[in-house]
């Protein structure tokens, strides 16, 4: 204590900060989406996904409308060519013009992928939901019906649906959700498991708060996160597995036209007319790739871990 007493007052200094950290400690706070927001936003291969995925939707939309023609008239007198005067990408062995087949195509294979993305966040999200909820026997009796679902191979379910069913966009949509959700119920269950024990859902049960209130109110919202970068990784798996089906003839089906269809009808002239096949893969993997690109960019952003 005597020591302590003669300590001269010129030992304690306050604490010199800078006015470049004085404004870095006194900034505005923000919300978590707004955060969510400015990292996105920071990350160019993310920003540059989304701006592909805008401009080939814009493109699906409104590209049949730089020309004249649709996507199925033949016209045999001009078949083979490649690109001149409006026909942009040239026509296929029936005359057809490719520009509008390829956008045609694209739409088709996007609104297949969305629809099955769809129905996946559904069915997986209430599965997954109810299983890490409740716990005890019923996810123990979910979990099984999860083993039996994650067992059986997607393409033999897909294939008997498809020979159950007439081709067509919701039938190969829902063939490919009836496994597809699995993955999504996965981690759904997950994050509840870790989050129904959080004092804000001790709370609203202790207030009387019904099961389906605290999941749809207090759970579902707090697990968008994981549920939003499954999404934009389950879109483009959908994507392609659409074209493999498509490949190999059990998905859209001629003269319906998607990115798999135009890719087979052209892998039969890729030595003669390498166009026909050049434009619709290269459609097909930017859009596979924008979509991995804003996949890792909202892994990244949406987790707190993340932030530098």
């Amino acid at each position: 204590m005597e020591k302590a007493k003669n300590l001269s007052p010129d030992l304690f200094k306050p604490a010199q900060i800078e006015k470049k950290e004085q404004d870095a400690l006194s900034r505005k706070s923000v919300g978590y989406w707004q955060d969510v927001w400015g990292r996105f936003r920071s990350n160019l291969g993310a920003v540059l996904g989304l701006s592909l995925i805008v401009l080939t939707l814009l493109l699906a939309i409104f590209g049949p409308l730089a020309n004249d023609y649709d996507w199925q008239t033949q016209m045999l007198d001009v078949a083979n060519k490649e690109s001149f005067s409006d026909h942009y990408f040239g026509t296929d062995h029936l005359g057809r013009d490719l520009w509008q087949r390829v956008w045609y195509g694209a739409k088709i294979s996007l609104t297949i992928a969305f629809l099955a993305a769809f129905l996946d966040v559904v069915i997986g999200v209430t599965f997954g939901g109810i299983s890490g909820y409740f716990g005890g026997r019923v996810d123990m009796v979910m979990q099984r019906i999860l083993e039996v679902m994650y067992s059986i191979p997607n393409l033999i379910v897909i294939i008997l649906m498809l020979l159950i069913f007439d081709p067509g966009i919701i039938p190969v949509a829902i063939a490919m959700a009836i496994t597809g959700w699995v993955p999504m119920a996965r981690v759904v269950r997950a994050q509840v498991m870790k989050l129904k024990s959080q004092e804000y859902v001790l709370a609203a049960r202790t207030l009387g708060a019904s099961h389906a209130r605290i999941l749809l109110k207090h759970l579902i919202p707090n697990v968008m996160g994981p549920i939003i970068i499954a999404v934009t990784f389950a879109i483009p798996s959908a994507i392609f597995f659409e074209a493999f089906l498509a490949f190999i003839g059990l998905g859209i089906r001629p003269p319906e036209a998607s990115l798999g269809v135009l890719i087979n009808d052209a892998s039969t002239y890729l030595q003669i007319f390498p166009y026909q096949l050049i434009y619709p893969s290269v459609v097909l993997s930017i859009i596979i790739l924008s979509f991995n690109l804003l996949g890792d960019g909202l892994r990244d952003a949406l987790d707190p871990r993340m932030r530098k």
